[in-house]
């Protein structure tokens, strides 16, 4: 690889053997390998079992788990925010397990879709709830630095399954859930307008 990495800094008309580029490939290589480590990563390994019988039918939710992948088109970042909510049927997963999750697909070349739907159809694999949903928004390097130069664009993706695409309230509620930001969490008062918190 680190051959390769020197032979595409002469392409774009570097010296690799200047003192700057020296260690490049290495370093290059080095962060390939870990933002690509999600094609050896084994989902149950990750995963260890963490899955817990419990008498609970509501909406379990994490919000706000920063992801950082690389777009399968122009190998540029793409970093944003997932959210992702299930309804138990039987068995809960391990809260600290949905963050790994998210990081086993994004730390892949994704299209910001397909990793929506990965997310959610191993949550409906692994512990068979009665809905999954996932919300993903981010930022597109590749839309801001290159091609149309939209720094403010960001993309949203969801997937509901089950519960969340047969019946709106459900969906609703998630959805509202999403913009809704706890006083005590964003350190502001209850009765600041949602807006202002996201400013």
């Amino acid at each position: 690889m680190q051959d390769l990495i020197r032979q595409l800094l002469v392409e774009i008309g570097e010296d690799p053997t200047r003192e700057g580029l020296l260690n490049t490939p290495k370093r290059v290589e080095k962060a390939l390998k870990f933002l690509a480590s999600g094609y050896d990563a084994d989902i149950d390994v990750v995963l260890n079992n963490a899955y817990f019988t419990v008498d609970y039918s509501e909406m379990v939710i994490v919000k706000d788990i920063d992801f950082y992948s690389l777009c399968e088109h122009h190998l540029l970042p793409f970093f944003g925010k997932c959210h992702v909510a299930y309804i138990p049927s039987t068995k809960v997963i391990g809260l600290s397990k949905i963050p790994r999750l998210v990081d086993v697909f994004a730390r892949r070349l994704q299209v910001q879709e397909r990793l929506t739907n990965q997310i959610a159809d191993t949550i409906r694999e692994k512990i068979a709830p009665l809905g999954v949903a996932v919300v993903m928004e981010a930022t597109h390097l590749c839309m801001s630095m290159r091609g149309v130069e939209k720094q403010n664009s960001y993309a949203v993706t969801s997937a509901m399954l089950g519960i969340f695409r047969e019946n709106a309230r459900t969906r609703m509620e998630f959805l509202e859930l999403l913009r809704t930001r706890t006083a005590s969490m964003a350190g502001l008062p209850a009765n600041v307008p949602l807006a202002c918190i996201n400013e």
